[in-house]
């Protein structure tokens, strides 16, 4: 077996674990012993279980808890792997999946919807266009200038971009009405995802899925790009159509994530530079674990903000709470980690 199989092999097996938990843990909690009762009963028959028990176990794994552990799933490994894609093309450890402006344009757009209609549809196709609009205005501003490196040239018009539509949010919000619209608009900023569907995960399912295959196999590309433009120049690579498609995909991915739970910060900047230090920077590797770990780490958080407290803590204040630490002891060996 080879060492890539074997880390895929364990990060695939944490993961398994660690979703598998998540089915069971909650405020009402489900051992595995019943677990198996009721998926004897469901498939089976098994007359042990009764019928009310069964439906009430039916109804909160199905309806509450598998859609959310899905989720978890596709977010973390969209956030993580977009973050580590955009890392190998700026060649730049500190950029994550909000560096083109993409997470400030999705909530600007899903404010507008929660501003103009009651429907969540609404909500979730501006957020998803104005994460595009976003990324546009960023690439537009960082080919106006011609004579200087694309790659910073983009990074300055993400900032730009950025700075644009969160002040836009901010207007959103200071005329959006106080009682209903704004607490609805700042809940919602602050990331979940407890309003997760099984017929809308499935269905986001299909792109981000997509997004990521795209990424995985185009990690053959990102070391060569890593190398600096010349260089992968030199080696055959078309440089420009490479960053172009890795944008877009990463972009795709990281806005149906902000579509589906709001703003979930720091996923797509600590968990590439954690498996990274862990299996070196050979993109083949580190893109398709970023995306496991990722979705392990989403998972567990996910679980704290559901059982720390009587109430539950918006994930997006917990992924920064629990990100900010962990990226403090990453820097250390990061240098080590990017040589």
């Amino acid at each position: 077996m080879s060492k890539q199989t074997k880390y895929l092999l364990y990060g695939t097996t944490l993961l398994i674990v660690v979703a598998f938990l998540s089915l069971l843990w909650g405020q009402y909690h489900i051992d595995v012993a019943t677990f198996i009762e009721y998926l004897q009963y469901k498939f089976v028959g098994n007359a042990n279980m009764d019928a009310s028990t069964f439906s009430l176990i039916d109804n909160i794994i199905l309806e509450i808890r598998l859609p959310r552990v899905l989720l978890a799933i596709l977010i973390g490994a969209s956030l993580a792997t977009s973050g580590a894609v955009f890392q190998a093309m700026f060649v730049n450890p500190l950029v994550s999946p909000g560096i083109l402006g993409v997470l400030a344009g999705a909530s600007f757009g899903a404010a507008c919807g929660m501003l103009i209609s009651n429907h969540w549809i609404v909500v979730q196709t501006l957020a998803f266009i104005f994460g595009f609009i976003a990324v546009g205005f960023a690439i537009t501003i960082g080919s106006m200038v011609t004579n200087s490196r694309s790659t910073v040239m983009l990074v300055l018009g993400g900032v730009i971009s950025g700075s644009l539509f969160t002040s836009l949010l901010s207007v959103i919000k200071y005329v959006a009405d106080p009682y209903s619209t704004l607490p609805a608009i700042v809940y919602w900023l602050m990331g979940s995802l407890s309003m997760a569907q099984l017929h809308e995960v499935l269905l986001a399912a299909i792109p981000i899925s997509f997004s990521l295959f795209g990424m995985v196999f185009m990690s053959k590309y990102f070391d060569l790009l890593s190398l600096g433009d010349e260089e992968a120049k030199a080696l055959g690579v078309n440089v420009t159509l490479v960053r172009i498609i890795a944008i877009l995909l990463a972009t795709l991915a990281s806005s149906l994530s902000v579509v589906m739970a709001g703003i979930i910060g720091w996923v797509g900047l600590i968990i590439p530079h954690i498996v990274r230090m862990a299996v070196g920077p050979a993109h083949r590797l580190l893109i398709p674990l970023s995306a496991i770990i990722g979705a392990a780490f989403l998972l567990l958080a996910d679980a704290i903000s559901r059982l720390a407290l009587s109430v539950e803590i918006p994930i997006g204040i917990l992924t920064s709470l629990i990100g900010i630490p962990i990226f403090i002891i990453v820097l250390k060996n990061a240098r080590a980690a990017w040589n």
